[in-house]
């Protein structure tokens, strides 16, 4: 049996805030790298398909296949998966910075397919009447697509940044820092019960947090509309 140990308010207060910071610093780099190719790729993944605005369906089934075998993964196998690649990425796999690695790969083809059935609830008549007017396949995606489907692709984005953050967390089984990190070692190891209560709770504030402020845009969003 281990024993149970406590801390002073003050130290545990430092401890938390510290790993919340390298947390939201994690699920911030993360979210915009995801953002960055999960849009493009969700986007191509739209319109190579067989009825898209420009079928290629060869690319379609490879994009398809290399998307679901990323989603297919558990993410705690994806994170030792990818211990090479965060090296050399990095120069090392310890660490907030090291942890956005996996943690955006992880999350990259889950917004991608997010972004693709987003786009698919938009209007074809719409984009259809685009079509017919002249309008090219650049012209439709970002006068059409997009802007029809931002309030579903918000939505996505907020689901995607509540993951993020539960990835951010199982990273802390190989030293990602971060507020999973801090459970591991001083809460599990050390049978301290005061830092996992504390971690909980600011893991559901966070999480609270993220997904009140996504529902309202969205909603604002819907209502101007």
């Amino acid at each position: 049996m281990g024993v149970r140990n406590s801390m002073a308010w003050d130290d545990l207060y430092d401890l938390v805030l510290n790993a919340t910071g390298e947390t939201l610093y994690m699920v911030a780099l993360a979210t915009i790298f995801t953002l960055l190719v999960g849009l493009p790729l969700g986007v191509l993944l739209f319109i190579t398909r067989r009825q898209g605005l420009t079928p290629s369906p060869k690319l379609s089934a490879v994009l398809g296949t290399i998307v679901n075998i990323g989603r297919s993964l558990p993410f705690v196998v994806l994170l030792i998966a990818l211990i090479p690649l965060t090296r050399w990425v990095v120069g090392t796999t310890l660490g907030s910075t090291a942890a956005v690695v996996p943690i955006t790969l992880g999350a990259i083809p889950f917004f991608a397919r997010i972004v693709e059935n987003a786009l698919d609830e938009v209007d074809k008549g719409r984009i259809e009447a685009i079509q017919a007017m002249g309008g090219g396949l650049r012209y439709v995606i970002f006068t059409v697509l997009l802007p029809e489907a931002l309030p579903a692709l918000l939505a996505g984005v907020t689901l995607t940044i509540v993951m993020l953050i539960g990835f951010s967390s199982m990273a802390g089984v190989i030293g990602g820092g971060g507020l999973g990190d801090l459970a591991i070692r001083y809460g599990y190891q050390r049978f301290n019960n005061q830092v996992m209560v504390a971690t909980i709770v600011m893991l559901v504030l966070l999480v609270q947090i993220i997904q009140t402020l996504g529902d309202r845009i969205v909603r604002s969003l819907a209502h101007r509309r």
